[in-house]
């Protein structure tokens, strides 16, 4: 199969300048009219005219004293040569910055940028969004998608942001401290705890299971453990939140940790328990990342949104993994 054949002689090849004007002369009722309204000369509206009857094969319009009406074939072109500019406005403004939807990946619709974002459009409704997820565990993946111009912005926990986005042509600014909460089910020995410690943890197993190994994820919980003594268990294959949900909700033993903006649901026969972890409370990173040429309006206000909240949510005696110190 051949893929790059040539237009048959008999397509038309149509410029949309000359179907804009024709547009113009049929509204406005004659050629000085239409190039006053276009900003060319009553000539260039003739040259466009006669190129675009030219290509079609038929004469569109006939002068008269009384100025220019449509032929027969033109009054049939009309509506399509309408419909045609309707598409072109349609094309450029799926690309035009601020006209096309803003492009934000939150690595998972249930946790902190997620909430973030739904937070950023309660305020902003005018700012068309469009919601991503791409998996967690790859943030070069991510990465090359806001550098190419796949998406607008990303958000990620980076381990070392200089070395990470130099040469890339994005900017990054972190966002995110989400305080970490213990989630329990009724029977567990702490349930009834109101806060606890990340040393009074020790002992207690937490179940993380399916981290990904060298994940930023997986270095955050890592050194967590490492600091405080805890036993994380990530052996086993992620089921899924559902899953994970049901099976701490029926154990004495198994917990969890979540984030303090992660949402999630679940029966209310489970009586959940999700406790406040406190001197220190443990907090994880996220970086918002874009393509530091991006005028999309939308992210600038999206950018200033983030700042403020993160302004309004940091506080003291908190515990960060060592790369986001």
């Amino acid at each position: 199969m051949r893929h790059n054949q040539k237009l048959s002689p008999n397509v038309a090849v149509v410029e949309l300048a000359a179907v804009r004007t024709f547009v113009a002369v049929a509204d406005s009722g004659g050629f000085q009219a239409a190039g006053d309204e276009l900003g060319i000369s009553q000539q260039a509206v003739s040259k466009r005219i006669a190129v675009l009857e030219s290509a079609l094969g038929v004469r569109l319009l006939a002068r008269t004293p009384k100025g220019a009406l449509l032929s027969v074939d033109g009054q049939a072109f009309l509506p399509h040569a309408r419909e045609l500019l309707r598409a072109e406005e349609r094309a450029m403004n799926a690309v035009r910055p601020g006209r096309r939807a803003l492009r934000v990946d939150v690595r998972n619709r249930r946790t902190a940028p997620a909430t973030l974002l739904h937070g950023f459009y309660q305020q902003h409704a005018d700012i068309e969004l469009d919601v991503v997820v791409l998996p967690e565990d790859n943030v070069e993946a991510a990465l090359t998608a806001v550098a190419t111009g796949a998406l607008d912005a990303t958000f990620r926990g980076l381990i070392d942001p200089t070395a990470q986005l130099a040469g890339t042509g994005l900017s990054c600014r972190r966002v995110v401290e989400d305080r970490h909460q213990l989630l329990v089910g009724p029977r567990h020995r702490l349930a009834n705890a109101v806060t606890i410690a990340p040393a009074n943890l020790a002992g207690h197993p937490i179940w993380m299971p399916g981290l990904p190994v060298g994940s930023e994820v997986r270095s955050y919980y890592d050194e967590l453990a490492t600091a405080f003594g805890l036993t994380i268990d990530v052996l086993g294959p992620a089921f899924g939140a559902e899953v994970l949900l049901t099976e701490i909700a029926d154990s004495p033993t198994l917990a969890n940790l979540v984030g303090e903006r992660s949402q999630y649901l679940w029966p209310a026969h489970y009586d959940l328990r999700r406790i406040p972890i406190v001197d220190p409370t443990p907090v994880y990173p996220l970086w918002i990342i874009w393509r530091t040429d991006n005028g999309h309006p939308g992210l600038a206000s999206l950018l200033a949104h983030l700042e403020t909240d993160y302004a309004a949510r940091k506080t003291d005696n908190t515990w960060l993994p060592s790369w986001a110190r």
